[in-house]
C-alpha cells in the first residue's frame, strides 16, 4: 500500500514495509480461527474471502516494501500493491453484505464493489501512472458506498459493530491526505510519512477484522 512512485530500495526508511508484514504473519492465524469458528457456510464463506483480500493486501505490501530491491522489480509490485488495495476494499465488503446486509441491498453493493475493484485493477495498469488522482479518488468512492444502504446497515448491525466499520472506514480516509501530500514526514530514516500511513491502514484494518469478526461468530 503506497506512494505513486517507488523509492530506491537504499532510500526506504528502516521501518517501511515492517508493519504490514507483522499484520500479514498475524493474519495468518486469525484468519484460520474466524472461518473456524464462524456460525454458518455463508459465514465461512465471506469470513474465507475477507481474510483471503487481507492477506494479499499485507502480504503484497509487506513484499513490495521488503523485498523488491531493482526498479523493474519495484515497479511490477508497486502495481500490484495498489491493485490489492482494491481487492481488500471488495473483500472486506463481502461479509457485511453476505451476513449484515438483506439481499436486496447487499448483493447489489456486494457487485458494485468488486466491479469496482477490477475496474481499478484493469485501470491501474493501463491509466494511472497519468490519471494518479483517479486512483486516488476511486479508493474511498469504492470504500464509502455503502452509506447507501445506511438504514439496512442500522438495522443488520450492532451499534459496536457499526461503530467499529465506520471507525476504520475514516481510519483508512483521513490516512490519504498524508499519503498523497507526503506529510508529515517525521523521521525520513527510519519512520516517514509512508509509515504514518502504513499505522492508520493496520488500525483501520484492525477495526474492520473485529466487526467482521462479531458479524461472522
Amino acid at each position: 500500500m503506497g506512494s505513486s512512485s517507488a523509492t530506491p530500495a537504499h532510500e526506504r526508511p528502516s521501518w517501511r514495509g515492517w508493519m504490514h508484514a507483522v499484520m500479514f504473519f498475524l493474519a495468518i492465524p486469525g484468519g484460520i480461527l474466524l472461518i473456524i469458528v464462524a456460525r454458518s457456510a455463508e459465514a465461512k464463506v465471506g469470513a474465507a474471502i475477507y481474510m483471503a483480500s487481507l492477506l494479499l493486501g499485507f502480504g503484497t505490501s509487506a513484499g513490495y516494501h521488503r523485498l523488491a530491491k531493482d526498479e523493474r522489480t519495484q515497479e511490477l509490485m508497486q502495481r500490484l500493491d495498489h491493485s490489492m488495495i482494491f481487492v481488500l476494499i471488495a473483500g472486506s465488503y463481502t461479509p457485511i453484505c453476505l451476513l449484515g446486509l438483506p439481499p436486496a441491498w447487499g448483493i447489489p453493493i456486494l457487485c458494485v464493489a468488486w466491479g469496482g475493484a477490477v475496474l481499478g485493477i484493469v485501470l491501474k495498469q493501463v491509466a494511472f501512472a497519468k490519471l494518479r488522482w483517479l486512483e486516488i479518488a476511486l479508493y474511498p468512492i469504492l470504500g464509502w458506498i455503502v452509506v447507501a444502504a445506511m438504514p439496512a446497515l442500522f438495522d443488520g448491525l450492532t451499534t459496536t459493530e457499526l461503530s467499529l466499520l465506520f471507525a476504520g472506514g475514516m481510519l483508512y480516509t483521513v490516512g490519504i491526505p498524508v499519503l498523497v501530500l507526503e506529510k508529515p514526514d517525521p523521521w525520513p530514516r527510519t519512520f516517514g510519512y509512508h509509515e504514518i500511513w502504513h499505522t492508520f491502514t493496520v488500525a483501520a484494518a484492525g477495526c474492520h477484522f473485529a466487526t467482521i469478526t462479531l458479524l461472522v461468530v
